[in-house]
């Protein structure tokens, strides 16, 4: 049986492991959930959180305790495949089914650098990564928002707007695009018909639709 003292001390490690300080509790009420409890939680979905195109938002993501065990999961999919542009495709399909909203700027940033680490450490490469590399920092940089998921705004008072990204079947390109957040919560603009079969059929409303790009090219949406 653990002593009292290691007992306190491992303790004392997890709780330093959920905050950076006790001002930032105070603060921003910031508290980081621990690996274990977020597998525990993904575990309630797992069948969702192995299939490489569900997608997940979490709306005060930190620096991503959940969102990066999600793409673990997600990679697991696609470590056997020997095609590098295969592997690469199906890892922005992965990562683009990613989403967070974060408060603070310093944690949505630190989100973003340990999702593309995650990715970068499983491809075994280093070095430039090319456009490739560009296209994933861009996707992480639409995909993971500053803001308040409360009041739909961006850090600049922006609606936050995420980008749907859709791989294109027998092609690797993707297509994109881009919905407000608060519709997307609050649907009050969403409407249904009926298909051939009776089934409600519903639709999104985009803000803005963009024509399809190579995987390798998804940075160029910026220009």
């Amino acid at each position: 049986m653990p002593s009292n003292e290691n007992t306190n001390g491992t303790q004392a490690a997890s709780l330093q492991q959920q905050i950076k300080s006790r001002q930032r509790v105070a603060d921003h009420g910031e508290v980081f959930t621990n690996p274990r409890e977020v597998n525990a939680m993904l575990d309630l979905v797992r069948d969702e959180s192995f299939r490489l195109d569900s997608r997940f938002l979490e709306p005060a993501c930190g620096d991503g305790n959940f969102l990066i065990e999600i793409l673990r999961r997600k990679l697991s999919l696609v470590k056997d495949i020997k095609s590098p542009t295969e592997w690469e495709f199906k890892s922005l399909i992965a990562v683009g089914s990613c989403y967070g909203i974060e408060l603070l700027e310093d944690n949505a940033e630190a989100c973003r650098e340990r999702l593309y680490g995650e990715v970068v450490g499983r491809m075994g490469r280093m070095g430039d990564l090319g456009d490739y590399g560009k296209s994933l920092r861009y996707m992480l940089q639409k995909n993971i928002v500053c803001g308040d998921a409360l009041t739909y705004r961006t850090a600049d008072g922006k609606p936050i707007t995420f980008c749907e990204w859709t791989p294109i079947a027998g092609s690797m390109q993707f297509s994109r695009r881009d919905f407000q957040f608060d519709f997307l919560v609050n649907q009050t603009h969403q409407y249904s018909l009926f298909d051939e079969q009776g089934e409600a059929q519903s639709f999104d409303e985009p803000v803005r639709t963009y024509p399809p790009l190579h995987y390798t090219q998804l940075y160029r949406y910026e220009e």
